[in-house]
């Protein structure tokens, strides 16, 4: 049965993070729709509106609701609960730190697609594109802890995940360069 959990905890983990990636990105289109005419605003504005309100509420709310049911039933029972405070699970405390910021994260993109929703772009599709890459450094972060567990050394992990954030941040510079010479 702890194998049938553990699958549903996973696909619910996978389809919260392919909402949370793309919703960022509709973000952008809708951003972006604003540099154009009057009439082609309004129907991109209002299609992405509708993309962004199905992907929302039909799939990313689902399933960050029920990894979050799945994660603690997979954990009690998994009997991970038990090395927890143990240094032996001082990995999955970390991890749970980042699942923790992870729903934070959640929550800020809800804020941003009630804002798009009301008629407020408040932030540049630039500042949208790096929004849009801490899903990348959760997921990296996350799936790395839950996979080598105590296997890499807590130095190492984090200057993996900090070259890791750096090499992101350049190859969106990269990319903002070459999109403004076109």
């Amino acid at each position: 049965m702890y194998l049938y959990l553990k699958a549903l905890h996973i696909i619910f983990v996978v389809t919260w993070f392919a909402g949370m990636f793309y919703m960022p990105r509709l973000f952008i289109y809708a951003t972006e729709a604003g540099e154009k005419s009057a009439d082609e605003q309004r129907i991109l504005r209002t299609q992405f509106a509708i993309m962004m309100k199905r992907l929302w509420f039909g799939i990313t709310w689902p399933s960050a609701i029920l990894t979050a049911v799945f994660g603690p039933v997979v954990l009690f029972t998994g009997k991970w609960d038990r090395i927890l405070l143990q240094a032996e699970g001082r990995w999955l405390l970390v991890k749970l730190l980042f699942v923790v910021l992870l729903y934070i994260y959640h929550f800020s993109i809800h804020r941003i697609y009630k804002q798009q929703a009301a008629g407020v772009y408040r932030y540049t599709s630039q500042q949208l594109r790096i929004w849009n890459e801490v899903a990348t450094i959760f997921l990296i972060a996350i799936v790395m802890l839950a996979v080598v567990k105590q296997s890499v050394s807590f130095l190492w992990g984090l200057a993996g995940l900090v070259l890791f954030i750096i090499l992101l941040m350049s190859a969106i510079r990269i990319y903002k360069l070459l999109r403004n010479r076109s």
